[in-house]
């Protein structure tokens, strides 16, 4: 079957480099002047979340208002400290930010609130109490996914963790939620562990090392806040079935959920491994549009209008029992409940793929593929 217009205008979408035009000076006076403050950027949720918020800025309701501009810090909290300062300085109205510490940044943000800057940290979070804070309950992650682990395994095991970015407030939360639920069962051993990234790269490296000394026969699940597709992929590499996959708890990563498909069902553009199995899995995301949702709240308390200072957002998650496949990745069908994109629509495998929130009608797959709203 040959995909829709749609589905085929996305594909070559995906494949454009996309052209952020300037403005008149004039133009930009006129607007809000908001700054979005990355951190660390070697993944593909956070290249996706923000091409979700520069799609929010672009949008037809937003284009009069906001004079968007980005900035990377890295993985560096003192970098990020001194460009929050700049982007004060150079008379920013409004900061979005991914913080890399959830207390670093507390000062400076303090004092950019003093000046009348409103700071709106996404997924991340910040505890200065004058920022604003859109996430999900990540602690919940960690606990959802470890009951979800334990429940399989029937309380005993063999596991892998592999976590996230060190010190961010994501990282901790979901692995401190994560343990405290394995520590209530002894005969459940964490025989590895490894620092992630939430990166499927750096999963598959980190796995590669503990497997130098221990074979997939000695691991029974695998608790993993990035890389279940790619741990999947590497136990067919190593010769197992695919009724011997491990169970898995892990990432929103559209290849993995494309893993999580009863074996043989047909799939436009999939292939071993990125192909139905009928993986063991439990799939969850802070989801990317975080990003864009914070900049349209920002904008709106820039208008003078009621925020919450806490922006608590639902939980996606994912079973065996609940994936959807998208046809067309249409916002329509995402609302009525679709959660994976076909290969043909969505190249990537580590493309994360809870993208759907009714709070943002902006932005749909062109914004998470190439920052394009909806019209």
């Amino acid at each position: 079957m040959g995909i829709g217009s749609k589905a085929r205008r996305l594909a070559l979408l995906a494949g454009m480099v996309v052209c952020a035009c300037g403005v008149s000076a004039a133009e930009a006076a006129e607007k809000h002047k908001i700054f979005l403050s990355m951190s660390f950027i070697g993944n593909d949720w956070q290249a996706e979340a923000a091409n979700m918020v520069k799609a929010m800025a672009s949008h037809k309701s937003m284009a009069d208002k906001v004079d968007l501009q980005v900035q990377v810090a890295g993985p560096n909290a003192q970098r990020q400290i001194q460009q929050v300062n700049a982007m004060v300085q150079a008379g920013a109205e409004a900061i979005v930010i991914f913080p890399i510490s959830p207390t670093a940044l507390n000062q400076v943000v303090k004092n950019a609130c003093a000046k009348g800057v409103k700071v709106f940290a996404y997924d991340a979070e910040i505890t200065e109490p004058c920022a604003y804070n859109v996430h999900i309950d990540q602690e919940e992650a960690g606990r959802v996914t470890a009951e979800w682990l334990v429940k399989k395994l029937d309380g005993k095991g063999n596991i892998i963790a592999v976590t996230g970015v060190p010190g961010t407030s994501v990282d901790d939360l979901r692995t401190k939620a994560a343990k405290e639920v394995l520590a209530k069962y002894p005969d459940i051993k964490i025989v590895g562990e490894a620092v992630g990234m939430w990166s499927q790269a750096v999963a598959r490296t980190e796995l590669s090392k503990i497997l130098a000394t221990r074979s997939w026969d000695d691991i029974d699940g695998l608790w993993m806040q990035v890389g279940c597709f790619t741990a999947n992929s590497m136990q067919l590499e190593a010769g197992k079935k695919t009724n011997e996959l491990l169970p898995c708890a892990g990432e929103g990563a559209n290849g993995g959920r494309i893993q999580m498909l009863p074996e043989g069902t047909e799939v436009e553009g999939a292939a071993s491994p990125y192909a139905p199995l009928g993986a063991p899995r439990i799939s969850y995301a802070s989801p990317p549009y975080s990003g864009a949702l914070a900049l349209k709240l920002a904008v709106e308390a820039l208008e003078g209008k009621d925020v919450p200072k806490k922006t608590i957002l639902p939980l996606p998650v994912v079973t065996n029992e609940t994936i959807k496949l998208c046809d067309e990745g249409t916002w329509a069908e995402m609302k009525a409940g679709c959660n994976a994109f076909k290969p043909s629509l969505v190249s990537n495998p580590g493309w994360f793929a809870s993208i759907f929130s009714d709070q943002t009608p902006e932005i749909g797959l062109a914004a998470a593929l190439v920052g394009q709203p909806e019209e």
